[in-house]
């Protein structure tokens, strides 16, 4: 849970930039992919994906303000490939610029719901945002790896490597 909203900006910080960095890892060829089956959402475009992130990262600052469910802000385009990090960043600087300065309290009060009567917290809602971002990164990754792509690691590490460190790890850590 977040109790300081500048602690959460930092984090989401961190989220877009490693959003920022996998869209710009992916080839030219990216911007022709489509999935080879599904409608609507299931057969969107790395561009349309890279859209719907940065405008749902302001749907939830809307709702996390109190302000509605929906979305209402111009993004920038992306079509094309030189235009996905613009478009990142541009709603990126909105989400910082709407919640930098918002009263620790909202972290906590309730928000009323799009579709029930029920209510979450503030935090809980900022975690939605983060949440969406990340299965959304993720499913540009699964589209790159299955198209043989290079697919940066999360940490600077793959798991290959993580793996050639267990032996050391348990002498370092055993008693």
């Amino acid at each position: 849970m977040f109790t300081d909203i500048s602690a959460y900006i930092n984090y989401f910080e961190g989220a877009h930039r490693r959003t920022v960095r996998d869209v710009s890892a992916l080839p030219p060829e990216a911007v022709a992919y489509f999935p080879e089956t599904g409608e609507g959402e299931k057969a969107w475009g790395i561009g349309e994906i890279v859209r719907h992130i940065a405008g749902a990262r302001l749907y939830f600052t809307r709702a996390y303000r109190d302000e509605g469910w929906f979305f209402s802000d111009d993004l920038h385009e992306a079509e094309a490939q030189e235009d996905w990090v613009l478009c990142l960043e541009q709603s990126a600087n909105l989400v910082v610029e709407r919640l930098s300065g918002t009263p620790s309290d909202w972290l906590t009060r309730k928000i009323q719901m799009i579709d029930s009567d029920r209510a979450l917290s503030g935090w809980r809602i900022l975690m939605m945002c983060l949440e969406h971002e990340v299965h959304h990164r993720s499913q540009i990754d699964t589209y790159a790896g299955l198209q043989g792509w290079d697919v940066p690691h999360i940490y600077g590490r793959s798991a290959e490597q993580v793996g050639l460190e267990r032996e050391r790890q348990k002498r370092l850590h055993s008693d």
